[in-house]
């Protein structure tokens, strides 16, 4: 019976063990060769992709914003999808009243539930608008997060957010994760 005989599924299962056996007689020939794909990337590339912000707020861009200019921002690029005062609409609410997260179904809104001001910034640094994540300035995410602390009851109406101010913030749920150290 020939392989044609057999169908397809055994015409690739020959053909991906042929692959294997020529790659395997290549590497103990010596040769090492590396599939081509992609580019290498740019050291200006990478560091745009290099947006890891930490909760002590290391990686934080330098900039600043305030709750009422983050009012204008969410209200013109963020309430379409979670809502009026960032209460939920297609997307999920931001903003809640406290509660306790000890309830079936507690909300994961940012004040009630986010342990780190600074995910906040990380977040919608990453991902928003949905539309067109990225396209924000550092100054309009500062001014976002505000709002949406400020709208949450975390930090007042007038307080500046900055790369110093936001990493102090203390959130309510800061304690109420178990970490785990996965060095141990």
């Amino acid at each position: 019976m020939s392989m044609r005989d057999r169908g397809p599924f055994f015409t690739a299962l020959a053909a991906a063990a042929v692959v294997v056996a020529v790659g395997a007689g290549a590497q103990a020939a010596g040769e090492r060769k590396a599939p081509h794909l992609g580019t290498p990337m740019s050291a200006e590339e990478v560091a745009k992709w290099d947006l890891t912000i930490f909760p002590d707020g290391r990686g934080l861009p330098p900039g600043k914003g305030t709750a009422k200019e983050g009012r204008v921002i969410y209200e013109n690029q963020c309430a379409h999808c979670h809502g009026d005062d960032g209460r939920g609409a297609t997307a999920e609410e931001l903003v809640a009243d406290p509660q306790p997260l000890t309830e079936e179904a507690a909300s994961k809104a940012i004040g009630p539930y986010w342990p780190y001001a600074t995910t906040i910034f990380d977040f919608i640094r990453r991902s928003m608008p949905a539309g067109a994540p990225g396209s924000l300035s550092a100054d309009e995410i500062y001014a976002v997060t505000a709002y949406l602390l400020a709208a949450n009851k975390v930090i007042g109406d007038t307080d500046e957010m900055n790369a110093k101010t936001l990493a102090a913030v203390k959130m309510p749920n800061r304690d109420g994760f178990e970490w785990i150290d996965v060095k141990k």
